[in-house]
């Protein structure tokens, strides 16, 4: 997802990075941000940043990526305050004590787990969703109890530049600063020891990420891509299918990385599924989607060209009109006769949906199933057997059935990749749990201890523990 590239920068404060860093991580030693009130109050003032200023975040993604406004609020703005609304409800029971039992053999005494924060989190942001992907995190973390740095996409500049100009006016500046930059200024933040990262962007960067928190055994949270796959049968309704499957891949122009990479279906399918397609494609952007106030641009031109090279050599079935000045490229569906190609080797990230032609379900389960485990897999069906055997035996980071993305939407489901689409989870609880360090404590008292637990050991002290377990 993300590349970085070249653009201005400024340290907040007028200090050094290292002299923020240290800041922060005082700041975390002070205890402040243990505090269940600060928490509350910086997840409420997180609300009340996108709340307020709407309307200029909403401008600078539609600058930064042409996004409508409905779909900028839809996917944005209202899934931030859904999940403050969400994270304060919970934040009291998520952060209490845990109490355990204890064995006879550490009796008398109590044990409990107590979830406390890591320390400093650095999240790197991505360009295709530059406030979901910088605030959604930032919740997770803030809830947890932690200081952040905040590093938003340089790919979106306008939303970055807004970022940083807000946060502060927000945030406790002392909990809580945005770096912007791109290649330098990540390696110089990578260079950095941190308690824990979160990237989001492609397998390539993760590399990189990782190799830099392995040497401090940073932990790290990643949250990759990948090819995920639609499986639609006969039994499918069709017209329901083709309207949800055409909403999630062709939401922010195909530039979402749980959207419909690919369809796997059968010969008898493939004809009526295109013109399902078609229809809602004209029904949701036009007869001319490049006039479209509802369908989105393509982040910049490198990209649209990008996209443009998949479709050498295809058989462009619906669409492929492009534009790569002014990044554009229409929803275009395309028949795939070889497996080879590029369209379905790599992540496509754009609006170009690829059918695959499989003789029945197991050989569409067999194909995903030699490959990576993707970030969302998807299944359109009534069949019961299909759908048992697709939840049990597809490996992924998130499944839905007769529907895609929507997942995204219950708040109480973990969010994350497997394998090479990720690793890690968050939102809801398990964004706190992740940002989080589970600690055992057990306490005792006093109280004089049965001698079998001391040296010198003997037979009869063997007896007696090997009963007590």
């Amino acid at each position: 997802m993300v590349q970085f590239e070249a653009y201005s920068f400024t340290y907040t404060k007028h200090m050094s990075l290292k002299e923020q860093l240290s800041t922060l991580h005082q700041y975390f030693n002070s205890h402040v941000t243990k505090d269940i009130a600060w928490r509350k109050q910086q997840l409420i003032n997180i609300k009340k940043l996108v709340i307020e200023n709407e309307k200029p975040l909403l401008d600078a993604l539609y600058q930064d990526l042409g996004k409508p406004n409905l779909e900028g609020w839809i996917t944005e703005i209202s899934y931030i305050t859904g999940d403050v609304d969400h994270t304060i409800k919970h934040l009291k029971s998520w952060s209490a004590k845990q109490k355990v039992s204890t064995p006879i053999v550490v009796q008398p005494g109590s044990s409990y787990i107590r979830q406390e924060p890591q320390g400093t989190v650095l999240i790197i942001g991505a360009w295709n969703y530059p406030i979901q992907l910088i605030f959604g995190p930032l919740v997770a973390v803030i809830s947890a109890g932690n200081c952040a740095v905040i590093k938003p996409s340089e790919l979106a500049p306008k939303t970055s530049e807004l970022i940083a100009k807000l946060v502060p006016k927000y945030l406790d500046t002392n909990a809580v600063i945005v770096v912007e930059g791109a290649v330098e200024e990540t390696t110089q933040l990578l260079n950095e020891k941190f308690d824990h990262i979160m990237y989001t962007g492609n397998g390539a960067v993760a590399r990189i990420v990782m190799s830099a928190a392995s040497k401090h055994l940073t932990p790290v949270t990643l949250e990759l891509g990948g090819k995920s796959p639609v499986y639609i049968d006969e039994s499918a309704n069709l017209s329901i299918t083709a309207q949800r499957v055409a909403w999630g891949k062709w939401l922010n122009s195909g530039q979402t990385c749980i959207a419909p990479d690919y369809i796997l279906t059968t010969k008898s399918l493939v004809q009526p599924l295109i013109d399902s397609l078609k229809k809602e494609i004209t029904s949701m952007f036009g007869l001319k989607v490049k006039e479209s106030k509802s369908y989105g641009r393509i982040v910049n031109s490198r990209h649209a060209q990008r996209l443009v090279n998949y479709l050498e050599n295809q058989d462009v079935i619906v669409g492929g009109e492009h534009d790569i000045v002014n990044k554009f490229m229409e929803p275009t569906i395309v028949v795939i006769k070889d497996l080879d190609c590029p369209l379905m080797k790599e992540e496509i990230f754009g609006p170009i949906l690829p059918i695959f032609v499989v003789d029945d379900f197991d050989h569409a389960k067999s194909y995903v199933l030699e490959n990576d485990k993707p970030l969302a897999a998807y299944l359109f069906t009534k069949n019961k057997t299909q759908e048992k055997q697709w939840i049990n035996e597809i490996q992924a980071g998130s499944q839905c059935i007769n529907d895609v993305i929507m997942f995204n939407a219950v708040p109480d489901l973990p969010f994350g990749g497997t394998g090479a689409s990720g690793i890690g989870q968050y939102s809801g609880k398990s964004g706190f749990d992740n940002f989080s360090h589970a600690k055992p404590v057990l306490k005792r008292p006093f109280i004089k201890d049965l001698p079998v637990r001391f040296a010198p050991y003997s037979d009869l002290k063997f007896k007696i523990l090997r009963f007590l377990r």
